[in-house]
């Protein structure tokens, strides 16, 4: 449920200067909730983040704005890239500013991305990875169809602590 209204669409190269100072802010706020560091994007020159936002059959990212057109949380969907893996794509980088916490944006952003990859043609399952201990996001994911399917201990070390992440899929083919 919302209590104040925003929309949803795909990021273009245009919103590169938005979704950089949002991704920063969200990799210092939460480092355990990204794979990647405030330090090793931090310099990261605003035209190489708009090549990430150019338009793609295989990657997007999707943002949701408010009324006054700020961003306030995004999602990438990435394919992969191998052969053997092009049946798959990857969520990642969900984040939404505190301040529009609660309101329904990070259910909006995965249903976008979740809608635009069962359009891709032979795409057949989304994979996620989540921190063990960001019980709030597991519960969204599990309320969206993901299922986990494995544990990483010392997925990723961050300031010194070993922090274990959660796999999950969703799935939309059919196993005999």
């Amino acid at each position: 449920m919302t209590d104040a209204p925003f929309h949803i669409r795909r990021l273009t190269p245009a919103d590169a200067a938005a979704f950089q100072a949002l991704r920063l802010a969200g990799l210092q706020r939460e480092p355990t909730a990204f794979s990647s560091s405030f330090e090793e994007e931090c310099d990261e020159a605003l035209d190489t983040v708009a090549q990430r936002l150019a338009p793609s059959p295989d990657h997007a990212v999707f943002g949701a704005f408010d009324a006054a057109g700020e961003l306030l949380g995004v999602v990438g969907l990435g394919r992969e890239g191998m052969r053997k893996l092009r049946h798959k794509a990857i969520i990642w980088g969900m984040v939404v500013t505190p301040a529009a916490r609660r309101r329904g944006l990070g259910r909006a952003l995965m249903q976008e991305a979740i809608a635009a990859a069962r359009e891709v043609p032979g795409l057949l399952q989304l994979n996620l990875c989540v921190n063990a201990h960001n019980t709030a996001a597991l519960r969204l994911y599990e309320s969206l169809g993901f299922v986990a399917f494995g544990r990483e201990p010392g997925a990723m070390l961050v300031n010194g602590v070993l922090q274990e992440e959660v796999l999950m899929a969703l799935r939309w083919y059919v196993t005999s």
